[in-house]
């Protein structure tokens, strides 16, 4: 595997072999030379270890034992020469385990297979020959990151294993939104839902009914906006046999089918005026009278609303009541949009990857790095239902183990996740601020230096810095 570690280790590598120290950790090492394994073994003995030296071992001992990080080299037998066993091993390793680390070891020079390796899901790989030092970098680093992807799965279940199922609830705001329906649920107060399309309003509706003492009642959903206004009333209060041309026998509306349960009214910012007379009237009096009836019938119902729309908008534009909004919104919950939701993005992400895996019975072990850095930086106008769309389709379409930007349909260099290095963070504000006051200017020198507060000299060094010029700038040039 690594041809230094034949020879007696120096000293000062045999310290740094000892200084791991967690014996709790599990970590198989895959290698057909009896003298290296040895060693390898030796080096890591603060560690679990377990050894194998071929393809159907390593098989044997990852069953056995599940380590979280396997140290294996491409050249196994029965082709020690070739890469053909290893990669067998490692593709059977994943599909076995997804979330084991793998550090696959290639032969000095050998990068087109240490990268076909990462492509088809190994956490890393190395060259021969390295040092103690790299090898004990590389394994403590797999087995951090194999520790933290443990405890977010574990967060994640916890998050899951919830009252509220279905919803991932980890960043600030989705807790609150959680606490707030934990905690309206039992009542029967009228409640509005507010957020973006694709936030997940009828989902948490649902919540509040299951949540409710009327759980074991119907939920009954219409779209306000999705039904033709003649059809609406129809819709909603049901008609009686004769009322109009086509209506051949009595019908109930989703008012009277939801009796006893939860009515949920979405999208209600586009139900007409006309109608919101008798709805106001409906939650009021709790009667309603069928299209072509003459008898009030009580209905007994939670009713819970929900609109993409500001609702203050709406009434100032005089398209919707005033006085139904106070009735509806006897409780308002406010739902933050998935590009808000910073500390659950990602989680709820890999929740989705995790559920349309299970469906399509692909064994992915998660997203690359561009992927990662893609969905923390898109502005998801679609929210949640764009990411589930996009996660449905990644996972079908995806070659590799891993789920890249390009499968997701995301430009992974277009709109990357902003850098925290603070030096990078100075150097792209100067550079932008040069070129806004550059083009103030119209490439004037002397004017963008006295905006942005600097000398000529000290200027002409930015521009030599960061490879700009003033001419484009000029009002000959934007002629």
């Amino acid at each position: 595997m690594c041809a230094r570690l034949v020879a007696p280790l120096a000293d000062h590598e045999t310290d740094n072999c000892s200084e791991m120290s967690d014996p709790s950790r599990k970590l198989l090492i895959v290698e057909d030379d009896p003298g290296l394994l040895s060693q390898l073994k030796w080096c890591f003995e603060d560690f679990d270890v377990y050894t194998a030296t071929d393809r159907e071992s390593a098989i044997a001992e990852l069953r056995r034992h599940e380590p979280a990080v396997v140290l294996q080299d491409l050249g196994l037998p029965p082709l020690p020469e070739g890469v053909e066993e290893g990669l067998a091993t490692l593709n059977e390793t994943l599909k076995l385990a997804p979330h084991t680390k793998v550090i696959v070891v290639t032969g000095n020079g050998d990068q087109e297979n240490a990268l076909s390796a990462v492509a088809q899901g190994a956490y890393d790989f190395y060259e021969k020959p390295v040092d103690t030092d790299t090898l004990k970098l590389l394994v403590d680093r797999a087995f951090n990151m194999s520790e933290l992807e443990a405890e977010n799965r574990r967060l994640q279940f916890k998050v899951n294993d919830s009252p509220l199922d279905g919803i991932v609830a980890a960043s600030e705001g989705m807790l609150a939104v959680c606490k707030m329906i934990e905690k309206v649920a039992p009542t029967d107060v009228t409640t509005l839902l507010l957020g973006e399309s694709g936030t997940g309003k009828e989902l948490l509706a649902r919540a509040l009914h299951r949540l409710s003492p009327r759980s074991e009642a119907s939920f009954v959903a219409i779209n306000c906006a999705a039904i033709p206004e003649n059809l609406l009333e129809s819709e909603l209060f049901g008609h009686e046999k004769g009322s109009f041309t086509g209506a051949h026998k009595q019908t109930l509306g989703k008012v009277e089918l939801a009796n006893g349960g939860t009515l949920f009214l979405d999208e209600i910012g586009d139900m007409p005026m006309s109608l919101q007379a008798k709805l106001l009237r409906f939650l009021q009096e709790r009667v309603i009278e069928r299209v072509g009836g003459r008898q009030e019938i009580p209905v007994d119902v939670r009713v819970v609303c929900a609109t993409n729309q500001k609702p203050e908008s709406l009434i100032a534009e005089n398209l919707f009541r005033e006085d139904l909004y106070y009735r509806i919104a006897e409780i308002t919950i406010n739902i933050p949009p998935y590009r808000d939701r910073e500390e659950g993005r990602l989680i709820l992400a890999r929740t989705l990857l995790q559920k349309y895996c299970e469906k399509q019975k692909r064994a992915l072990n998660g997203f690359s790095e561009d992927a990662v850095q893609a969905i923390e930086a898109y502005s998801w106008p679609g929210n949640v239902r764009e990411l589930e769309n996009k996660i449905k389709s990644a996972v079908i379409m995806a070659d590799g183990k891993l789920v890249t930007a390009i499968d997701l349909g995301l430009a992974a260099g277009d709109e990357l996740a902003d850098s925290l290095n603070l030096r990078e963070v100075r150097q792209r504000a100067e550079s932008k601020a040069i070129r806004v006051a550059l083009t103030k200017s119209y490439g004037n020198i002397s004017k963008a230096a006295e905006l942005l507060g600097i000398t000529r000299p000290t200027l002409y060094d930015m521009l030599n810095k960061y490879g700009l010029s003033a001419d484009g700038y000029s009002k000959k040039a934007a002629n």
